[in-house]
């Protein structure tokens, strides 16, 4: 990157000065126009702090074209009039800057602000939309504040956008157009079944979709209205309310809505309330907005050339950023899928350094026409495994070179499947029969003690074990044939593996690692068949009825327990997994089931989060999960409007957050454990709950 740079922000020299503007320039026109800007929005941030700090110094050299002062950096323009300036934003990048600013204001104002209005700060793009007498009959870009870009042959897909407001009123609707989370991963579906290359990120593609015409798809988009011209002498928070109420789409609905305060102290602490929510919002924000709330405060405050006075930006760290795709690893999971793994330049997204995305498949490598040395969008939200999105093809040399895809299994040498998208090892599970052998005796599956990864490579290597079923044939003598096995370890895990044979069929069944499963599917599967034998004789259309499981997954699942059988006739023979549990149909939906009656968490979505303490702290998650289900609850990940209670650990975070904001009951470890005391398992249970 660029070397012009001190630790204030100030430029060094002349010529760099002159370099940033043209990078910054250069990178507007990409950011406002389809949004593949070569920039990452910390990167481009910094540098125009930068130009903007030489400029105070050297106010004789400032370039006329320096972004500093302009909407969109002056680097686009736009066609059709704005009936009133269309302007950005200011930004502001810690606690400090913010009460600078505000402090400010009230200068300006000779009082306090009246009141303070906090929103998020929506990751898209800024558009117009006209109403005439309460019908929409044209949208704009926002453009250089003065003139946008006509767009309105794109309104049918912007959800959220009414075609008809509830009042036949004129007015001009003001907000921001974007892709949701789930609107990004569905356009990306539709676009490489296309065959066109997939977005590189969300804004990237609200802002292509926005201005495409004439695609033989569609890709729908979502509309968060958050000002209005004609709507007068209205406070910001009365304003969003009338919006609403005219059939506009608002972030009120949302976790981040929209809320009122009196003071900066009570303003900062909802900023960081709505930072923690980031992960689970189900749009991308890269910061928070805080606006003076009165009409009164706004008119005296007064706007200036590109911003208005009265709000301010408060930008988060990004969560895209811009590295280099250094190389390719082909890795073999325990089931034999071949997985790509990208290699990068190290790179800091969200406080993490990232040097390792995953690529999906190699279909998916194709289609995103990616090479070696690519410049590349790299994202991560929350604790979700870093993915890169997209090449820049604009930023290419000519010294990229192909990805090399292997002829045979990296880790055999044997032939690879390459029938499906994910390709994979003719040998299945035996190329990596030691990986299965440690995943099955994992705590959350058979938990045999003593099997980890040194002893799962002896007994493999020594010829003894191929598959779990062999575990249970393993003898005394055999073990103690093995280097630093003595008699004491041998006869532990010969108990441990007898202990193991009786284990609850769910965690059999999780021991097999079947694709598309883990510990609380293999629950809901256990529970609603009731035996290995009604699951062998399953079809597919059978395994959808189980809650979760969609055609897609119970095809896979299916397959699955075909190519299984050899292994399940040998673990029925050794009598593994031929414990009956009652049948007990899960709801479906997210509800909870009539099934579930009895138990002190009847009727309860429970989600855990946190550290757990006292009786619980030494239950992993899923034993967690699992004794929520045998005390009558269901177990979720996730906090919504379905979930009935939280169990809120040490650091809880922003899942605490969400259940204060939606009004969920949160009870602490020790509170939760005398609930359900009567279903905690004692101390001689070593396996925990099944």
């Amino acid at each position: 990157m660029m070397t012009f740079m001190t630790e204030n922000s100030a430029l060094l020299f002349p010529a760099a000065y002159v370099e940033a503007v043209t990078t910054v320039v250069a990178a507007s026109a990409a950011y406002y126009g389809d949004g593949t800007t070569p920039l990452g929005d910390d990167e481009y941030d910094g540098l125009l702090r930068a130009i903007a700090a030489y400029e105070e110094g050297h106010p004789d050299e400032v370039l006329a074209e320096s972004p500093t002062g302009k909407v969109a950096g002056g680097a686009v323009q736009g066609d059709v009039p704005h009936s009133v300036p269309m302007l950005s934003l200011d930004n502001v990048f810690d606690a400090d800057e913010l009460a600078e600013w505000a402090a400010g204001l009230e200068r300006r104002l000779g009082r306090p602000v009246a009141g303070w209005c906090v929103e998020p700060k929506l990751d898209g793009l800024a558009v117009a939309a006209r109403y005439r007498g309460g019908r929409l009959v044209q949208i704009l870009t926002r453009g250089d504040g003065l003139a946008g870009e006509d767009i309105t042959h794109a309104a049918d897909a912007v959800l959220g956008l009414p075609p008809v407001l509830t009042r036949p009123i004129d007015v001009e609707l003001r907000g921001e157009v974007l892709l949701t989370t789930a609107q990004f991963e569905e356009a990306n579906r539709i676009r490489l079944a296309h065959e066109a290359t997939p977005f590189a990120h969300p804004r990237s593609g609200a802002a292509g979709t926005l201005r495409a015409k004439g695609r033989p798809y569609r890709i729908e988009l979502t509309f968060f209205a958050y000002g209005a011209i004609g709507l007068d002498d209205l406070g910001h928070l009365a304003l969003l309310e009338n919006l609403a109420a005219l059939g506009a789409n608002t972030a009120a609905g949302t976790a981040a809505a929209p809320m009122r305060f009196e003071t900066v102290e009570q303003v900062r602490e909802r900023i960081d309330v709505i930072a923690g929510l980031r992960a689970d919002l189900p749009f991308g924000i890269d910061g928070v907005v805080v606006k003076a709330d009165t009409a009164e405060d706004q008119r005296q405050a007064g706007n200036g050339s590109r911003a208005p006075r009265w709000a301010v930006a408060r930008k988060l760290a990004a969560e895209h950023k811009v590295t280099r795709l250094l190389a390719v690893e082909w890795n073999v999971g325990r089931t034999g899928i071949i997985a790509p793994r990208a290699v990068l330049e190290p790179v800091v997204i969200d406080g993490v350094t990232v040097t390792y995305a995953t690529l999906h498949n190699p279909s998916d490598i194709t289609r995103r026409g990616l090479m070696i040395g690519d410049q590349v969008f790299v994202y991560r939200a929350g604790d979700v495994i870093p993915r890169v999105e997209a090449p820049l093809l604009d930023q290419r040399t000519g010294a990229e070179s192909p990805i090399v895809f292997p002829e045979a299994c990296p880790r055999c040498g044997d032939a690879i499947d390459t029938c499906e998208q994910r390709w994979r090892c003719v040998r299945g599970r035996s190329c990596q029969a030691v990986a299965s052998v440690i995943y099955a005796a994992g705590r959350d599956q058979l938990d045999i003690e003593g099997l980890g990864g040194t002893r799962a490579i002896q007994l493999v290597e020594a010829g003894l074990v191929k598959d779990i079923a062999d575990l249970f044939t393993l003898t005394r003598e055999q073990l103690l044939g093995l280097e630093r096995m003595g008699e004491t370890s041998a006869a532990n895990l010969l108990a441990a593996i007898e202990t193991a044979r009786g284990a609850a069929l769910s965690r059999v069944f999780c021991a097999l690692g079947v694709r598309g499963t883990g510990r609380t599917m293999s629950r809901r599967i256990a529970a609603y068949f009731g035996s290995m034998a009604a699951i062998r004789a399953a079809d597919a259309d059978t395994l959808a009825g189980v809650d979760g499981i969609g055609t897609e997954k119970a095809r896979v699942i299916a397959a699955e327990l075909v190519e299984l059988a050899p292994l399940l006739e040998k673990l029925q023979a050794q009598q593994v997994g031929v414990q009956v549990t009652e049948p007990q149909k899960p709801a479906t939906d997210g509800e909870v089931g009539e099934d579930s009656a009895g138990g002190p968490l009847a009727g309860q979505a429970v989600v855990v989060t946190g550290s757990m303490t006292g009786p619980l702290a030494a239950l992993s998650r899923n034993e967690m999960n699992e004794l929520i289900e045998r005390a009558g609850g269901k177990s979720s990940s996730s906090v919504s409007k379905r979930t009935t209670l939280l169990v809120a650990g040490e650091k809880a975070g922003s899942k605490r957050t969400k259940a204060e904001e939606l009004g969920v009951r949160i009870l602490d470890p020790e509170e939760f454990s005398v609930l359900i005391s009567d279903f905690l398992p004692t101390t001689e249970d070593s396996s925990g709950p099944s």
